[in-house]
């Protein structure tokens, strides 16, 4: 049977996160417009600096910092972040963004969500839907409309 268009993409920002480097939980971005893989992008320390994974510790996971929360203090540069780095703002407009995160043990990471500065600059991106893998086959869809409706910045709201 033909695996559907999402999960085309799905997987193949599944195949990115394997790249990750972090300790905690990885993830793989692709950006896709008109049916054109724009870029992609996965966890990772800035080009030339170690890794967690090279390091052998998180400092998040020292701290016992919740997820979502003081990522200055993170190493890593998130897919998301990488994705969009390495395209052109003007191939992202109207885009799509594929995003699917795994913990360590192999398993989907559950309620998967962009953070918060990861939602402000796939909003300045000009991306217009971000696609979120919950298990092989199931996805959540949310416009980036939502992130600026909802913006959790006002509250104080912290995490996922």
């Amino acid at each position: 049977m033909r695996i559907d268009k999402i999960n085309y993409y799905l997987d193949m920002a599944e195949v990115a996160l394997e790249r990750g480097t972090c300790l905690r939980r990885n993830f793989g971005a692709i950006i896709v417009k008109n049916d054109e893989i724009i870029s992609t992008g996965y966890v990772g320390s800035p080009r030339g600096r170690k890794n967690c994974c090279d390091l052998k510790y998180c400092t998040r996971e020292k701290l016992q910092i919740p997820r979502g929360e003081r990522y200055e203090l993170c190493r890593s540069v998130h897919a998301e972040q990488n994705a969009i780095i390495s395209a052109s703002r003007k191939d992202m407009i109207d885009s799509t963004m594929y995003l699917v995160g795994k913990n360590p043990d192999g398993s989907y990471v559950a309620n998967a969500r962009p953070c918060a500065l990861c939602k402000r600059m796939i909003i300045n991106a000009g991306i217009k839907e971000v696609i979120i893998r919950n298990t092989k086959t199931d996805y959540t869809k949310i416009a980036v409309n939502e992130f600026v409706l909802n913006d959790e910045s006002l509250e104080g709201i912290k995490g996922y």
